[in-house]
C-alpha cells in the first residue's frame, strides 16, 4: 500500500505519522499545490487530503487509487460522482473537535461582550497606574445570563453550544436549516425569528446552497442593535460586505468570524477596512486546533484507513 500525505502541515508540524509507515510505504508532504497532485499521487493507493480539490482532473492519472482519508469533516473539495464512478472509497473525520469548537465560540463571545481588547490596552498603556479609583469602566458591558442565545445549526457543535448557554444561564433557541435536526430540550425558532430574539446568534451548519450567504445585510440589520454574531462555521455562509456595512452601520454590536470565504484572508476583504478591534475579532481557523482535537484526528485518520485495508467501513462517505 502506498500511503500519500498531501497536506500534511494543514494538521501542524508537531503532528507525528509513525503508525502510518506500519501499513505500507508513505510519502509525507506538508504542503501540495492542486498543479502538484498527479505527480505525487501518480503511484499511490491511498491519499490523506484537507482542501484540495479531489476531482477527474486531479485524479485521472491516478490508476491505483482506491481510496482517499479527508482529515476534516466538510467533503465540499471531493467529486463524488467522480469517485463511486472509479469505485474510490472516501472517508472524513467527524466529532474530534467538538469541544474546542464550542471553546473558541465562547472564547470569541467573552472578548467581545466584556471588550476585554480595551480593557487589556488600558491597563499595558499605564493608564491604569494613574487611575485615581481601583476600577475603570468606561466599557460597558453586561451578563450572558438572562440573554438568548440563538444557534443556527443544532448539530454536535450546535448542542454543546447549547448546553455551555444553559450553564451560563442564557435562554436557547435554535434554527436548523437542513430541517434535520430536532431537539426538545430547545425552542425551535424560524429563521427571522432568531435573528430578533438573540442577543448572540452563533453559526455551527454546514455549507450548503441554502446557507451560503445566508447572512447578508438584510439579515444582520433584523438582529438587535446589541447582539453578539459569531460564526465558527464555514466562512461563506457569511456575506462579508453585508457584514462590513453592518458593523459599520452598527446594525450590530459585534462579530467574531474563525472562518472566511477565502482562506488565508484575501487583502481585499471587506473586513480588513474594519479597524475596530473591540467590534471585529477574526482568528485564522483555529476554532478546531487544541493539540486534543488534532490528535484525535490524526488517530481517527489511521483507523479509518485500517478498516479500509482489512475490508471494513468506517466513516465512509457516500454523498
Amino acid at each position: 500500500m502506498k500511503i500519500v500525505f498531501l497536506e500534511a502541515g494543514n494538521l501542524g508540524e508537531d503532528m507525528r505519522f509513525d503508525r502510518f509507515f506500519e501499513l505500507g510505504e508513505v510519502a509525507v508532504y506538508s504542503q501540495t499545490s492542486e498543479e502538484m497532485i498527479a505527480e505525487r499521487i501518480a503511484e499511490a493507493d491511498a491519499v490523506l487530503i484537507n482542501k484540495l480539490p479531489m476531482n477527474e482532473d486531479t485524479l485521472k492519472d491516478a490508476k491505483f487509487l482506491k481510496y482517499i482519508g479527508v482529515t476534516a469533516t466538510g467533503t465540499n473539495n471531493i467529486d463524488f460522482e467522480y469517485t463511486k464512478k472509479r469505485g474510490i472509497t472516501v472517508t472524513n473525520v467527524a466529532g474530534y473537535s467538538t469541544d474546542v469548537v464550542a471553546q473558541h465560540t465562547f472564547a470569541m463571545t467573552l472578548y467581545l461582550l466584556e471588550h476585554l481588547r480595551y480593557y487589556d490596552d488600558y491597563v499595558r498603556s499605564g493608564d491604569y497606574c494613574h487611575s485615581k479609583s481601583f476600577c475603570h469602566m468606561d466599557r460597558r458591558f453586561n451578563e450572558l445570563s438572562g440573554k438568548t442565545w440563538g444557534i443556527i445549526g443544532l448539530g454536535a457543535i450546535g448542542k454543546r453550544v447549547a448546553q455551555i448557554a444553559e450553564m451560563f444561564g442564557c435562554r436557547v433557541i435554535y434554527y436548523s436549516p437542513s430541517g434535520k435536526n430536532k431537539n426538545t430540550d430547545y425552542k425551535e425558532v424560524d429563521f427571522d425569528t432568531l435573528l430578533s430574539k438573540s442577543d448572540i446568534v452563533s453559526v455551527h451548519t454546514p455549507l450548503t446552497k441554502k446557507t451560503h450567504h445566508m447572512m447578508d445585510y438584510d439579515a444582520f440589520c433584523k438582529m438587535k442593535e446589541s447582539a453578539i454574531f459569531i460564526n465558527v462555521a464555514r466562512g461563506p455562509i457569511v456575506d462579508e460586505k453585508g457584514l462590513a456595512k453592518a458593523l459599520h452601520k452598527e446594525k450590530i454590536a459585534a462579530a467574531g468570524l474563525d472562518v472566511l470565504e477565502h482562506e488565508p484572508m484575501d487583502k481585499d476583504c471587506p473586513l480588513r477596512k474594519l479597524d475596530d478591534s473591540e467590534r471585529l475579532l477574526i482568528t485564522p481557523h483555529i476554532a478546531w486546533a487544541a493539540v486534543e482535537a488534532r490528535t484525535r484526528l490524526v488517530d481517527e485518520l489511521w483507523l479509518n484507513l485500517d478498516a479500509f485495508m482489512n475490508g471494513e467501513e468506517r466513516n465512509v462517505c457516500r454523498k
